[in-house]
């Protein structure tokens, strides 16, 4: 998640064991980090939520047309390209760097660029494409609290606010610290540290705490999809866990490898007037093909495409799934401000149902669960997070031992592969 060792270990003092006072006084300003990046969040999906109803439900209404006719599909998404366009054009500070190059770790951005990137954002997130919030609300609390903290409590280093604004931003995505300690504690694997894991991962945890509960008192989010229990694991299962996120990693690495090219197309428009509006025209395009589920971070999607999951075929599964990577695909490389996690959940859950729709005997919430991880584990290249993410979906503590197993195949696909992440000059991450 950080991208170097000071902002990690910048939570607690050098030496090998910080006393507790050390530590004491970060307690406070963890918390009201965690309960302002929360807030921050909560606020701007409230509004992209209701411009999303303004969007999707009242306009079409009182025009007559369909909700998600073909035609209001590509008007209100070329729209919205015309929109985030202008945003990026005109904005200071052109609504932060190019989101390609951008993932869950953030570098702190100067505060004339967060207005810019925050309505680019709400604009995104309410007319469909298919990208979450997380890297933009990530970059923008990081700022925030990177330029609050240095004026009002100087005498704090300074790589300490990012550490606590990510870990904040992530505990208020997932509605629980865990994911955010899970984050902090990979980004510190294999790194020196100053100090015990958990005198590093103090401050963060009580950020990522902090922004947990406000999300979860606020908005009581849920990621449980509702799918059949899992029950005593079989055999058979951990056979169709190896090989479902084997096919989730490998059709997430479909996307990665087609990531440069498709970003050098839009590249080539030249202009983000021209760049945005013709990926919102695909996207729209995207979704007269795939249907409305298809739009958006997608995890309202998902839920309601595994209420049923009898009511699809495998076919129509799979064409779900790969409609939806075309438009991550194309979402994030025209340039829309937004993160790739949401949308890859959505992806590997239409899979793992595709899986179950092949062969029955196969649990739904294995399949979408070791489809998800695969997937994620692409995408991201974040090993706890993809996990997690999995085991939440089906609230089944059963599952999680088969998750574990079927991470090792998937990972080694994915590992030392490019990363859905890109350099300045236009190349991949590894």
């Amino acid at each position: 998640m950080a991208q170097d060792t000071e902002r990690q270990a910048a939570a607690a003092p050098a030496g090998p064991a910080p006393p507790a006072r050390a530590l004491l006084p970060l307690i406070l300003p963890a918390l009201v980090t965690g309960v302002g990046s929360s807030l921050l969040f909560l606020v701007v999906s409230g509004a992209a939520e209701r411009l999303q109803g303004a969007l999707w439900g009242d306009l079409p209404d009182a025009l007559g047309v369909g909700r998600y006719s073909v035609v209001w599909m590509l008007v209100v998404l070329t729209a919205t390209g015309v929109l985030v366009g202008l945003v990026v054009w005109k904005a200071p500070g052109h609504a932060g760097p190019d989101p390609a190059t951008l993932g869950l770790s953030a570098a702190p951005m100067a505060p004339v660029v967060l207005p810019g990137l925050l309505l680019a954002t709400m604009l995104m997130l309410a007319g469909g494409p298919s990208l979450g919030p997380e890297n933009p609300i990530i970059a923008v609390n990081v700022a925030l609290a990177f330029w609050l903290g240095r004026r009002l409590l100087p005498r704090l280093p300074g790589a300490l606010w990012p550490a606590l604004a990510e870990a904040a931003t992530v505990g208020a995505l997932f509605g629980t610290a865990v994911a955010a300690a899970l984050v902090v504690s990979e980004a510190l694997a294999g790194r020196p540290m100053k100090g015990a894991l958990w005198d590093n991962l103090f401050a963060p945890l009580a950020a990522g705490a902090a922004g947990a509960m406000t999300t979860t008192l606020v908005a009581r989010p849920t990621f449980d999809l509702g799918l059949p229990p899992f029950g005593r694991p079989h055999w058979g299962d951990v056979l169709a866990a190896l090989v479902i996120s084997s096919a989730g990693a490998l059709l997430g690495l479909a996307a990665v490898y087609a990531f440069p090219y498709v970003h050098r197309v839009f590249g080539r428009l030249g202009h983000p007037m021209i760049a945005l509006p013709a990926g919102g025209l695909v996207l729209g395009l995207l979704g007269a093909l795939g249907g409305h589920l298809t739009l958006f971070k997608g995890l309202a999607e998902v839920a309601e495409l595994a209420r049923h999951p009898e009511d699809r075929t495998a076919g129509q599964f799979a064409a779900l799934a790969v409609v939806k990577l075309a438009a991550l695909l194309v979402a994030a490389s025209c340039g829309f401000r937004g993160g790739r996690i949401f949308p890859s959940v959505f992806i590997g859950a239409a899979l793992g149902l595709a899986a179950h729709a092949l062969v029955p005997a196969v649990p739904p919430a294995l399949g979408v669960a070791a489809a998800v991880l695969g997937t994620l584990l692409a995408i991201t290249r974040q090993g706890w997070v993809s996990l997690f993410t999995a085991a939440v979906l089906v609230s089944s503590p059963a599952v999680l031992s088969l998750l574990c197993l079927a991470s090792l195949p998937a990972w080694l696909l994915v590992t030392g592969r490019p990363q859905m992440q890109l350099r300045a000059d236009g190349t991949a991450v590894r």
